[in-house]
C-alpha cells in the first residue's frame, strides 16, 4: 500500500496568520498533536506539540547559558525568541517539512516517522497538500491487514506445511534448528527439534503461527543450550 490507501483526506489546517490562541484550541478540540500550515492551497508549514513546549507564558523557554550567549549568532537568539514569543503561526511553525507523495510506499513512510521521530508526515503533489498520514493510520492499516487474514479460507494439511517449509527456508536461523520436523493434522503444526536458545524457538512458533490456514502450534521444540547445561561431566 501506498501513501494515497492510508492518508487521512480531509486534514484540519492552520493559516500562517492563525493567531496562537485560536492554533492551541484548534490542536485541543480536535484532539490533535500537530497541524499543517496552508497558505493558498500549498503547505508552507507544520506546527506540533513539540513547537509549543518551549513557551514564555509557561515559562518552559529554553535558558542559555553567559557561554551559551557568546559562542551563539545573534540571528540564532533572535530565532529563539520569535518561537517561544510569538503569537502568529508562521512565527511559530516549523518550515523545513518532511513531506511525501502520494505514491510513496508504507514501508518508506514508517521508516520516515522512525528514523526523524515524527509522528506525522504531509502527503503533497506539487506543494498542495493532499493529505496527511499519522502513526494511526499505520496502525489502522495493520488492523485492516490482521482482520482479512483472520477470514481467510483454511489450507489443507500439506499445503500448510509446505508454506511453512518454504518460509524456513529463506531464513538463516531455521536451518540451525537441528533434527528438525514440522508435521500438520487438522491445521494443527507440530514443530519437533533442537533450537539454539528461546529466541530461535519464538521466531519458529511465529512463522508457523503467521501461516495461512493454521489453526494452532504445539510446540516439542528443545532448547539445546539447556541439553548442554544438563548433560553430565566426563
Amino acid at each position: 500500500m501506498n501513501a494515497a490507501d492510508i492518508m487521512t483526506p480531509d486534514v484540519i489546517v492552520a493559516r500562517p496568520e492563525t493567531p496562537l490562541m485560536e492554533l492551541v484550541d484548534l490542536m485541543l478540540a480536535n484532539r490533535i498533536s500537530g497541524v499543517p500550515v496552508v497558505e493558498n492551497g500549498i503547505l508552507v508549514g507544520i506546527v506540533s506539540e513539540g513547537d509549543l513546549l518551549r513557551r514564555a507564558e509557561t515559562g518552559t523557554e529554553k535558558r542559555r547559558s553567559q557561554l551559551l550567549e557568546l559562542v551563539s549568532s545573534t540571528a540564532a537568539n533572535a530565532a529563539d525568541y520569535v518561537r517561544t514569543h510569538g503569537r502568529r503561526t508562521r512565527e511559530i511553525m516549523t518550515t523545513d517539512v518532511i513531506a511525501v507523495t502520494p505514491e510513496t510506499p508504507m514501508a518508506e513512510i514508517a521508516d520516515i516517522l522512525e528514523t526523524r521521530r515524527i509522528k506525522r508526515v504531509p502527503v503533497v503533489r506539487d506543494g498542495k497538500l493532499l493529505g496527511i498520514v499519522t502513526r494511526a493510520n499505520l496502525l489502522r492499516a495493520l488492523a485492516s491487514r490482521l482482520h482479512a487474514e483472520a477470514v481467510t479460507v483454511a489450507a489443507d494439511d500439506r499445503t500448510i506445511r509446505g508454506a511453512l517449509l518454504e518460509e524456513f527456508r529463506h531464513h538463516k536461523w531455521a536451518s540451525q534448528v537441528a533434527q528438525f520436523d514440522v508435521t500438520v493434522r487438522d491445521g494443527v503444526v507440530h514443530l519437533w527439534g533442537i533450537v539454539r536458545g528461546e529466541d530461535h524457538r519464538q521466531a519458529m512458533l511465529v512463522a508457523a503461527e503467521n501461516t495461512q490456514g493454521v489453526k494452532s502450534v504445539a510446540d516439542h521444540l528443545e532448547d539445546g543450550t539447556m541439553i548442554a547445561l544438563q548433560m553430565p561431566a566426563l
